[in-house]
């Protein structure tokens, strides 16, 4: 049993200084990641919606089967976007994404589909968009 802690804290010392140091925000950081985070979001609600206009649309709107395509295509490389962040937690970055992503649906709601947000959206996206930037930048 020693052995094994011997050895863990040799590689830990020769493979993992970085580690030792906490993450701290900076404001380049902030950015980058404000920046992926609205990437991922773009990805996600394109994405999504290509498949959604396809599948679900209405008759007169429904797109054609090739859009599902393209959609499914953007969702996977939606999933490596997250990967881009400057923070190992991934937890915490996804919750964070999870305000973004409330903000951002409802703005490409109304934007592709002239869905407006109403009262309601926007006082609920906001509490969500400061309730993640919270989340975020606590420091720890």
């Amino acid at each position: 049993m020693e052995d094994t802690r011997a050895i863990q804290d040799i590689s830990r010392d020769d493979n993992d200084d970085e580690k030792d140091v906490p993450f701290q925000w900076t404001v380049a950081k902030v950015v980058w990641a404000i920046s992926i985070f609205c990437l991922a979001g773009v990805a996600e609600i394109v994405g999504g919606w290509m498949v959604w206009s396809s599948i679900r649309g209405s008759n007169k709107n429904k797109k054609p089967i090739w859009f599902a395509v393209i959609g499914s295509f953007i969702l996977v490389l939606y999933g490596f976007i997250p990967c881009l962040q400057p923070s190992d937690s991934f937890g915490r970055i996804y919750a964070i994404y999870g305000g973004f992503f409330i903000v951002l649906s409802f703005l490409f709601g109304w934007w592709l589909d002239n869905d407006k947000p109403d009262i309601g959206d926007i006082v609920g996206g906001s509490a969500a968009l400061v309730g993640v930037l919270i989340i975020m930048l606590w420091p720890r």
